[in-house]
């Protein structure tokens, strides 16, 4: 008689749930129908996990849609644990936290924030707090929140689109990160492209931007240099490289004016920006030439990434020469900017003089350029829209410098 119940229970239980699951589709047939669609070309849906493994099974009238749970990444580890394990690892996780980071993020428009038509659309994928959910959800924003969905697109989740190298397109391309644009134009791009066209054999060897940073499908997306090119030790055998860098990190807010570390040292290390040892470096290098010598050879691969070290360092020469212009203006009075004794290349577009958004634009867009063209072998980016920008950068920041320090006599007499 227990087994009968028994049976009868999971029998029962079993025909609830797709008779829940049913509902959902039937009504949302109606209301989204292209959600539905989307799922039903999901594995999800050929695994029978259904809307309410997600969203819970609270929502069930047209009047009661705040019921629904909407998912977080933690709502995917439940049963992709290990890619979750090495999403928190990696960089994506801590796109939120950076972003909040930020000196002047609180002065941007929240459309472009939390709204997620600026940076937020792209920082989304970091993980969010307990209380930082609260306080989004607080100010109207349930959407966006589950860090996966930016790569495995709603509500198909497909692992197919995720390997394209256009799921990376709407992230990173443009302003400071035209990784997109470097690509596409280098020959890793072009040919993988030309794959896509059916113009180059299927099994053409040609590396998509998830080869090369999420080796065998790792989720624990780091490059050795980090996003802003900067890094510790510094280097001993290279003094000047060593007082660029400093003057760099000064400029970041991560070093106060007299080189000691500053607060922020803290965020840049929780948000992994910068690999902080020689052994954390070396580790990225090591993995990214494993890559290379897919199809290069050994040799020709260290030397080409050596290649990429070596603009980080000319690089660097430029940013920290008019770094130190603009810092001059600060300490002869020129530029007074109340309890700022520094130029602060985060405040970004806020700055608060034209010659230190032309700071801002030399370190973020060209500094950047000059140095990702040239790991993703994008000539044109490497040169003239990185390394020849830097150089005319420098110039004009330094007739700039000159002419506000006459206009100040001039004001004076």
């Amino acid at each position: 008689m227990r087994k009968l119940f028994i049976v009868a229970f999971f029998t029962f239980f079993a025909f609830s749930q797709i008779s829940t699951a049913q509902n959902c589709v039937d009504c949302h047939k109606k209301v989204t129908p292209n959600v539905v669609k989307d799922w039903q070309h999901s594995k999800h849906f050929k695994n029978d996990v259904d809307c309410a493994t997600c969203h819970g099974d609270e929502h069930t009238t047209m009047t009661d849609y705040m019921k629904a749970e909407l998912p977080t990444y933690e709502t995917c580890g439940n049963c992709h644990e290990k890619q979750t394990s090495e999403f928190l690892a990696g960089k994506h996780s801590k796109g939120w936290g950076t972003l909040m980071a930020m000196p002047t993020i609180h002065m941007q428009p929240s459309p472009l924030i939390e709204g997620e038509k600026g940076c937020g659309s792209c920082h989304k994928i970091g993980i969010k707090s307990d209380k930082e959910l609260a306080r989004l959800r607080k100010e109207g924003s349930r959407y966006g929140h589950a860090s996966c969905d930016a790569c495995h697109t709603r509500h198909t989740f497909s692992v197919k689109e995720a390997k394209q190298p256009q799921a990376c397109m709407t992230c990173h391309m443009g302003f400071d990160h035209p990784q997109w644009e470097m690509y596409t134009s280098s020959k890793h791009g072009v040919r993988f492209l030309l794959k896509q066209t059916g113009a180059l054999p299927a099994d053409t060897p040609a590396p998509t931007c998830q080869d090369c940073h999420m080796q065998n499908g790792n989720h624990n997306v780091r490059t050795a240099w980090g996003f802003l090119a900067v890094r510790l030790p510094l280097p001993k055998d290279n003094p000047q490289w060593a007082n660029d860098r400093v003057t760099i990190l000064k400029a970041l807010g991560v070093l106060d004016p007299q080189g000691k570390p500053t607060p922020l040292l803290a965020v840049v290390k929780a948000a992994d920006l910068a690999r902080l040892t020689q052994e954390d470096w070396q580790k990225e290098r090591d993995k990214m030439l494993n890559t290379c010598t897919q199809c290069h050879s050994r040799n020709f691969a260290k030397g080409e990434l050596e290649k990429g070290d070596q603009m980080i360092q000319k690089a660097d020469s430029l940013m920290a020469a008019a770094i130190n212009v603009v810092a001059g203006l600060y300490k002869d009075g020129t530029i007074k900017n109340k309890g700022v004794e520094y130029p602060q290349l985060l405040t970004f577009h806020d700055a608060p003089t034209v010659v230190e958004q032309k700071l801002f634009v030399m370190f973020l867009e060209h500094r950047m350029r000059t140095f990702q063209g040239t790991f993703h072998a994008s000539p044109d980016y490497a040169l003239w829209y990185g390394w020849s920008e830097m150089v005319r950068d420098l110039t004009e920041i330094k007739e700039l410098a000159e002419q506000m320090r006459l206009n100040k006599k001039i004001e004076k007499m």
